[in-house]
């Protein structure tokens, strides 16, 4: 495809079927290790799960069909500086519809947003009130899905919040809001603090602030959020350290491996999601297989690993100012803290970094991939975190 410039260039998702044969191919001559020597996920996905979830992959999973959900909403691509962005944006029939532009992490795609597009663009059809529409744009990181791969460094966060400030200027949106997790929160969070008179507020699910440090008046819940995340951080995130400092030698087994680049990302489908120790508790095997074959046929394995060398590596140790730090955030912000998710602050330790909280939840039920995991829960919060910050 030719590159898209400073226009905005209509994007449709194609698996070409040449793609799809070798796919088939490669997962049909995919050479097994031995099962693990435990009954549960405690050494990484097991051999089963895979199996049975590859098998599926080669012989039963519908392309046509997985095309057509993922181009369900107009898609485009636009070109910022060196790289052409793609990005879904769905136009709310409602006159007074606030823009608002969402931002996926690892390993998430823009598939994970495709359930809560329709609810919040036309919140009528669905039982809701006209005056919660929003206009919905939702890019695709640099180097994840059908975004390019940056070639250079400097290509991180603060340039992402800058891109998505471009990206909405170019669709006529002079104010708007912005919503993310994960890496998404920080983006939403640079973009929020760069350009405030654009930004009406911001919603996150994960908002980065130190846990802690306990103290004598530390409530129930702090602890055990405390407790959680401490136990994340020595037994979870062997994935952080690897693509944080060798994304290259990690990107060779995910460019080559369908059954590697599947098991590295479900994994993390299930860690971080609130399934009650079975993904396919909250998620179909289409949904599994739909994210897990927009990083297999456009090779991002590698590409969407480097944004943690980018963020979390060895610039961020040379204190570059590419990497996001944990300043204060000023900008009007609302908070969901969903019970599963990796990082739970309270809200008087989200205080001490966001200065501006207008509004705070704490749902029921849901994880790290809200949207994804409970589409009625994240849209409900949204529509509320929103009503405030408008």
């Amino acid at each position: 495809m030719a590159r898209a410039g400073a226009g905005i260039v209509p994007f449709s998702v194609q698996l070409p079927a040449e793609g799809v044969e070798d796919l088939r191919r490669r997962l049909g001559s995919t050479r097994w290790p031995e099962r693990e020597t435990v009954d549960d996920w405690s050494q990484g996905v097991p051999l089963d799960f895979v199996r049975d979830l590859a098998e599926y992959w080669c012989h039963d999973y519908d392309f046509e069909a997985a095309a057509d959900r993922m181009n369900a909403w107009p898609q485009f691509k636009t070109g910022i500086d060196d790289l052409d962005i793609h990005f879904l944006h769905a136009r709310s029939p409602e006159p007074g519809a606030l823009p608002l532009v969402m931002s996926h992490g690892w390993p998430g795609t823009f598939v994970e947003f495709l359930e809560v597009v329709a609810p919040l663009t036309d919140p009528a059809s669905y039982g809701g009130d006209p005056a919660d529409a929003f206009h919905v744009v939702c890019p695709s990181l640099p180097g994840y899905g059908f975004s390019d791969k940056p070639a250079t460094r400097g290509r991180g966060i603060p340039w992402i919040g800058e891109a998505w400030a471009t990206l909405m200027a170019r669709l006529g949106y002079e104010r708007y809001g912005a919503q993310g997790g994960d890496w998404g929160s920080a983006v939403t969070c640079v973009l929020g603090e760069s350009h405030p008179e654009q930004i009406v507020g911001i919603h996150i699910t994960m908002p980065t602030v130190p846990l802690g440090p306990l103290t004598g008046d530390s409530t129930e819940d702090e602890r055990r959020n405390y407790q959680d995340f401490e136990w994340h951080t020595r037994w979870g995130t062997g994935y952080q350290h690897q693509q944080s400092t060798r994304p290259q030698t990690l990107g060779y087994g995910l460019a080559d491996s369908p059954v590697g680049q599947l098991a590295w990302v479900v994994e993390k489908l299930w860690a971080w999601t609130d399934c009650d120790g079975d993904p396919y508790n909250i998620f179909s095997r289409e949904q599994l297989l739909d994210n897990a074959s927009v990083y297999w046929f456009t090779s991002t394995g590698a590409s969407s690993a480097r944004l943690y060398w980018e963020s979390a590596g060895p610039i961020a140790a040379e204190g570059s100012s590419m990497v996001p730090g944990m300043g204060a955030v000023t900008v009007p912000t609302a908070c969901s803290i969903f019970p599963k998710e990796i990082r739970r602050p309270s809200r008087r330790w989200a205080e001490q970094r966001f200065r501006d909280i207008r509004w705070w939840s704490e749902p029921a039920r849901g994880g790290h991939f809200a949207a994804f995991e409970q589409p009625a829960v994240f849209v409900d919060e949204v529509r509320s975190a929103f009503r405030v910050l408008r």
